[in-house]
């Protein structure tokens, strides 16, 4: 347990309606207490109730700051210890002000994280679930938030629990097996092993299945829209963006550097990469915009590789869908509204072949974007995205501890029907057990946690 007491501004410097301090250890209230005045003592201030008054200066007598103070006695909090929230006015002088004073005190400033590190390690969450609360901060669409929401509340560390149990159940069988060898049928334990074990790797599979959806939901699509020059590359980022991010302008060569831009396209993230017209020039500036459009076709998950309706294909974009083939590519036709100079023909071969897809636009005219925006989803989700499911798995960490456990039990699965002593079979089974345990904290490191913790804002 972890007793000293720790505050931090757990709101976003600078102007605002308020600004919160937070709090937490053992001597919480009775530090907040020194500088609090009010009608009542905080010391007496029953928990979760909310008190009105000022923070004072003990040294001067001075009032610093009208506040409002919140006070959440242990257990019944967010890290299960004494936590005080100070609402002040959300200036940046008031709140520096503040915390200055608090920090005269037997108080420490938090570490990153500090506040869900002391919730994980007093037992009030698992480690899963800690983690979810940073996708939660950093969610990029309201499906991602649902589904490290559901993380938050525990509904994936209740599968890999029952996961670990039926494991657990199988190491009690095999203990038992190996300590009274003179009862034990091999056969019988070979079937029993053989069934436990895969029992749980079809239901990692079935966690893994969503592995992709989960990741993207979290991180996002990087997305880069590329093209010859003047094909209305930038009017696509403006169309999705339903912003003037970019300008649009008849003269080739305007875009010179990489505009980038979040969006969100039927509840998934898309970081956009609009890029500069990938062309042969001599412009210095134009060509250093395209080497950096070449990196972030090099980088990016999604390609938007723009064509002109009004004009026959080049041999540079032929050459350039040659060089993206096997990546997910959707070739859109834009300018529509133009007369047609194009040979769709081309085109419609490649998509029939399951090289690229194919999808005709006016991006100035806005025509055309549910049909991208269905394209894109129909490409990344294998069907409608169900943000209640709480089998998605995002995060990088557990989806390769997932696949470590699955490695470990088909490897206990394989040494079954090799006849292998059942001793040497426990410790495939036991190491999945283990893996699985480092997704909700159970048998993890001092290091990582530090490491998991340390990417946390300050404050949270």
């Amino acid at each position: 347990m972890i007793t000293d007491t720790i505050a931090a501004i757990s709101t976003p410097l600078g102007e605002g309606g308020i600004a919160i301090i937070r709090v937490s250890g053992d001597e919480a209230i009775q530090e907040v207490d020194r500088l609090f005045r009010a009608k009542i003592k905080l010391a007496d201030a029953a928990s979760h109730t909310i008190h009105y008054g000022h923070i004072v200066d003990p040294d001067t007598n001075e009032r610093i700051e009208e506040v409002m103070v919140s006070v959440m006695r242990a257990p019944r909090s967010y890290t299960t210890e004494d936590v005080v929230e100070i609402n002040t006015h959300g200036g940046v002088v008031s709140i520096r002000r503040v915390m200055e004073l608090i920090l005269k005190q037997n108080v420490r400033t938090a570490e990153p994280g500090e506040f869900t590190k002391r919730a994980f390690l007093n037992g009030r969450i698992d480690l899963s679930q800690a983690e979810a609360v940073m996708d939660l901060i950093r969610s990029k669409s309201d499906r991602a938030f649902d589904v490290a929401m559901k993380q938050a509340q525990g509904q994936l560390s209740t599968r890999i629990k029952d996961l670990r149990h039926t494991l657990i159940e199988t190491l009690a069988h095999i203990e038992v097996n190996i300590d009274y060898p003179e009862h034990d049928v091999e056969e019988l334990t070979n079937q029993y092993i053989q069934a436990q074990c895969g029992t749980v790797i079809s239901s990692i599979d079935r966690l893994l299945k969503t592995a992709s959806e989960g990741k993207i939901l979290r991180e996002g699509i990087v997305t880069a829209i590329v093209g010859r020059p003047n094909v209305g590359k930038s009017s696509l980022l403006n169309a999705l963006a339903q912003d003037n991010k970019a300008i649009v302008t008849d003269i080739p060569g305007t875009t010179r550097d990489v505009i980038e831009e979040m969006i969100t396209i039927n509840g998934i993230p898309l970081r956009l990469l609009d890029t500069a017209g990938i062309r042969e020039t001599t412009d210095l500036v134009e060509k250093i915009g395209v080497e950096r459009s070449r990196s972030a076709l090099q980088e990016a998950d999604l390609v938007l590789f723009v064509v002109n309706h009004h004009e026959p294909l080049h041999d540079d974009e032929r050459e350039w869908l040659q060089q993206i083939h096997g990546r997910q590519v959707i070739v859109i036709v834009n300018k529509m509204d133009l007369p047609n100079h194009l040979d769709l023909s081309e085109l419609e071969a490649l998509e029939q072949a399951g090289t690229i897809r194919v999808v005709k636009m006016s991006a100035m005219l806005q025509e055309g974007v549910d049909a991208l925006e269905q394209a894109i989803s129909d490409l990344f989700f294998t069907g409608k995205i169900e943000s209640q499911d709480a089998t998605y798995v995002s995060n990088v960490r557990h989806i390769g501890l997932l696949h470590k456990a699955k490695q470990s039990l088909t490897e206990a699965v394989q040494a079954t029907e090799m006849g292998i002593p059942i001793d040497i079979i426990q410790i495939d089974v036991r190491s999945a057990w283990e893996e699985l345990g480092e997704i909700i904290g159970d048998s993890v490191g001092d290091s990582l946690i530090d490491q998991i913790f340390s990417q946390f804002c300050l404050g949270k």
